[in-house]
């Protein structure tokens, strides 16, 4: 591949990639305050679905909490708390109801010793640090490509940590959809008209982290492909 068509081929994914997650992002905003406006029959707020589906799987030891903004909804293992956006927390929807399941199936997954959950966790320092220098990193070695490859290799090695996070990421966050959808079904929370409802609503989330995990992989193999042609 020529450099010039290596440059064309890195803007046409950064373009599609670009597009997807604005059309994803929009899809997902759209599922939100469509099923935002649908109440389960239950009539259980997000924080009290959380509660009650962690008591029903035997976990005692993890709090349920209100968190500042929207979609901030996630489970921190670390603290041991789902950590519901204020849309979901008190909130008796279709779609406070199924992401307060899905953050909830974290939580079993730690509890169950997940491995896919176990193997994200141990990235996230390392990932943390990664995603601060990265770009600086890849764009000097881009720079000293000639002189200094080793910069360029040492960044592409960076940038691929973050893609690997972004791939493990992908299970993790389908089986906890899995989990919270079964839960949701065997526990009477939805019915056959709302289950379909909160399946659709994890599955346009999941849309998310499927375009994320696409486009790092993409990324990852322009710069490979940069660096081997230098």
């Amino acid at each position: 591949m020529e450099p010039a068509s290596t440059v064309s081929y890195y803007w046409i994914i950064f373009i599609g990639t670009v597009l997807l997650s604005w059309i994803v992002q929009s899809l997902l905003r759209s599922k939100f305050r469509k099923y935002s406006k649908i109440r389960v029959t239950s009539g259980l707020t997000g924080a009290e679905v959380a509660r009650k589906m962690l008591h029903d799987n035997n976990i005692n030891d993890v709090q349920v909490t209100s968190t500042r903004g929207r979609l901030t909804d996630h489970y921190n293992p670390a603290t041991r708390t789902v950590n519901l956006s204020e849309g979901v927390y008190g909130s008796n929807s279709i779609m406070a109801a199924a992401v307060a399941a899905h953050e909830c199936g974290h939580a079993l997954q730690h509890a169950r010793g997940y491995v896919p959950l176990k193997m994200r966790s141990t990235l996230v320092p390392v990932v943390s640090f990664a995603s601060q220098w990265v770009i600086w990193v890849i764009l000097a070695g881009m720079l000293l490509i000639k002189t200094f490859p080793q910069l360029m290799l040492f960044g592409i090695i960076l940038f691929g940590l973050t893609t690997l996070f972004s791939v493990i990421t992908l299970p993790v966050e389908i089986n906890a959809s899995r989990r919270a959808l079964a839960w949701l079904n065997e526990s009477g929370i939805t019915n056959y008209e709302t289950y379909p409802m909160a399946k659709d609503a994890l599955r346009s989330a999941a849309y998310t982290y499927i375009v994320a995990a696409l486009s790092s992989l993409a990324t990852l193999f322009y710069y490979i492909t940069l660096f081997s042609r230098r």
